[in-house]
């Protein structure tokens, strides 16, 4: 709910106008709002006044809403719309990059920053200061062939995360939206009919024979039945991971509510100094409220790092319940742990021997001279199935094509080489 801000209404409203332009800001920012809709809520509010701002709310809401993830998005965009008087001044120096101390004076709400995108397409940005004509006379024109140079998207594609801006982030984001996370069946030892099968149905072939006074006019056949496993993602949201993991979490949101993508279900995790289970919130259709509850419930964003103990507090608490079917394990982490590394070691040994596949995502492998130095690393490295980078969308699109074979191990084994040597 938006706070109700003590606003003077004005004398000529053009209130018909003003809700046709609310109601093209709702379908920007991705509420199903069409003309007919549009036509309603202006007759709904001819026939309940506009006196009372909370009726006036709630006579809009009525008209333009009717899924409870969308709510929340409404609310943003009312009170930038009709509520703030300065909504636009404030919304563009959010969103344009600036120089900032520690923490922003105030966050973004859930789903503000996409209804601020919504209301201001199309808006100018702040002008330029005009340079002197001298200037401009000496300036030379210099003319780039662009023909062999990478388009903004597939820059954008080996980008790493931590080096994106704000509008970057924005795009990486909205591809991401787009990908898919696809897994292979796996054969179950129960069996389902099929007219194509290899194996003889001999109990549904007699109770067809008996049917038709024991005659046999056909043979009844079956085949395995196929099954999907769960994807389970541990992410550290440690200090030295925070972007990486508001990017993987947001690209975890859309795997979580894809359809047809394969997976039974998706179960998630964040861990720094402690295992939080922020598998309900990801179920949450809009991606902006998810998030933010996600973030809400894991109290030790940006803090430490204590993987050891987290995953001997999912192998006790949560393997059973989350890793039956044959799961496959995603851990994301850049592996940086000042724990014990042997009991760090026991606990992906029986992480590993609990999974079908187990796949380690490592920001720290885009540099080209890594190397496993790090005691954490060199114990975690040995359990793992597959050693792959996760820096960029690039190695994500990578991921989604390895993920269902068994056979890619990534960067695993030369990397087990050095630590060898």
């Amino acid at each position: 709910m938006p706070e109700y801000i003590p606003l003077e209404l004005p004398e000529n409203p053009k209130l018909a106008g003003n809700i046709v332009h609310f109601a093209r800001a709702l379908r920007k920012a991705g509420l199903p709002v069409g003309t007919g809709r549009t036509i309603d809520a202006i007759h709904a509010v001819e026939a309940a006044g506009f006196t009372d701002k909370r009726d006036f709310y709630w006579t809009l809401h009525a008209c333009f809403v009717n899924r409870p993830e969308h709510r929340r998005v409404f609310a943003q965009v009312f009170r930038l719309y009709w509520r703030d008087p300065r909504y636009l001044e404030h919304m563009m120096s959010m969103m344009l990059p600036a120089v900032r101390g520690v923490q922003e004076d105030r966050g973004a709400q859930a789903a503000e920053k996409r209804a601020a995108e919504a209301l201001l397409d199309g808006a100018e940005a702040p002008d330029m200061p005009e340079r002197p004509e001298s200037d401009a006379e000496d300036e030379i024109e210099i003319v780039v062939d662009a023909s062999q140079t990478m388009s903004a998207e597939e820059r954008l594609r080996s980008l790493d995360f931590e080096q994106m801006s704000t509008a970057e982030v924005a795009q990486a984001k909205r591809m991401l939206a787009r990908l898919t996370l696809p897994v292979e069946p796996i054969r179950s030892r129960r069996m389902q009919a099929s007219l194509r099968g290899r194996r003889i149905d001999a109990a549904r072939t007699l109770r067809q024979s008996m049917r038709q006074g024991g005659e046999l006019h056909s043979i009844a056949l079956r085949t395995q039945r196929p099954r999907w496993p769960n994807l389970v993602v541990l992410c550290d949201i440690s200090g030295s991971m925070s972007q990486y993991s508001r990017i993987v979490l947001h690209f975890l949101h859309t795997v979580s509510n894809a359809k047809g993508a394969g997976w039974a279900k998706v179960h998630a995790f964040t861990f720094g100094t402690r295992l939080t289970n922020i598998t309900r919130h990801l179920a949450t259709r809009d991606v902006d409220a998810a998030l933010a509850a996600a973030g809400a419930e894991a109290q030790d964003w940006e803090g430490g790092t204590r993987i050891g103990e987290c995953l001997a507090t999912f192998n006790r608490d949560w393997s059973r319940r989350v890793m039956g079917q044959g799961a496959v394990v995603l851990i994301i982490t850049d592996g940086l742990d000042r724990d014990d590394p042997d009991e760090l070691a026991r606990q992906m040994e029986r992480l590993s021997l609990s999974s079908r596949r187990l796949i380690w995502l490592n920001p720290l492998l885009r540099w080209e001279g890594f190397a496993p130095k790090a005691q954490g690393i060199a114990a975690m490295l040995p359990h793992v199935h597959s050693f792959r980078a996760g820096h960029s969308i690039e190695s994500l699109e990578t991921l989604a094509e390895v993920i269902s074979r068994p056979d890619d191990v990534g960067e695993k084994t030369r990397l087990m080489r050095m630590i060898g040597s």
